[in-house]
């Protein structure tokens, strides 16, 4: 069972990625947008937009690391197909680009960081987030996969660069398309972005309420 504590006010980098794959919008750069400056929990939102680009995703995660000095970091993506508020367990090293990103670059098979473990669990309390957020009544499931793309590539660089520290918790949230982006993509879910605003602003109160830990009840998969 996770324990609870009452965490003085700091900082919270929540980081969202520039549009990509021919999308004209992308709803983890409008989240991060929209909670910049935002005070949640009485700690203050940072947000960032990072490129969809190899390697300097992970120069602008870094900047933004230093600059915020965040005690927890919520990174955000777009995975456009899914139905749900994905909590991403685990990111791996590796870099293997199925489409190029926005610069052309299409790494295949090469790892993230050269010297670096082949895997890094996310430090958020991905289970209770998810507890809380079904509890609102927004769609959200444990993901056991980031994908190989740049987004997989942020999530380990940003639990590669805290590797060492215990006092900032980070993980990785992928959420759907908007309802607008869905309206292009017949068949495709999407969830209003208002739904999905609060789904972060939900995840970001309850990484901060749960002090280490996280709740005991199933979140794997069959296939």
């Amino acid at each position: 069972m996770a324990t609870r504590r009452t965490q003085r006010a700091g900082t919270v980098l929540v980081t969202g990625f520039e549009p990509f794959g021919g999308e004209a919008t992308n709803p983890s750069q409008e989240l991060a947008q929209r909670l910049d400056g935002r005070v949640v929990a009485g700690h203050r939102v940072v947000g960032r937009v990072l490129p969809c680009r190899f390697g300097a995703a992970r120069e602008a995660l870094h900047a933004a690391l230093a600059d915020a000095a965040p005690q927890l970091v919520v990174a955000l993506g777009q995975a456009g197909g899914r139905a749900e508020i994905s909590l991403e367990r685990v990111a791996i090293n590796v870099d293997d680009a199925r489409i190029p990103d926005n610069y052309g670059a299409q790494p295949i098979d090469l790892p993230i960081v050269a010297d670096g473990p082949a895997a890094y669990f996310a430090t958020l309390p991905i289970k209770a987030i998810v507890h809380a957020l079904r509890a609102d009544s927004i769609p959200a499931a444990v993901s056991q996969t980031a994908g190989t793309f740049v987004c997989n590539h942020v999530f380990y660089a940003l639990l590669h660069a805290l590797s060492r520290r215990d006092d900032v918790r980070a993980g990785f949230v992928h959420v759907p398309y908007s309802d607008e982006q869905a309206a292009r993509h017949p068949g495709a879910p999407g969830l209003p972005l208002d739904l999905m605003e609060r789904a972060v602003v939900r995840t970001i109160e309850t990484a901060l309420s749960v002090a280490r830990g996280d709740r005991q009840e199933t979140g794997g998969a069959v296939s």
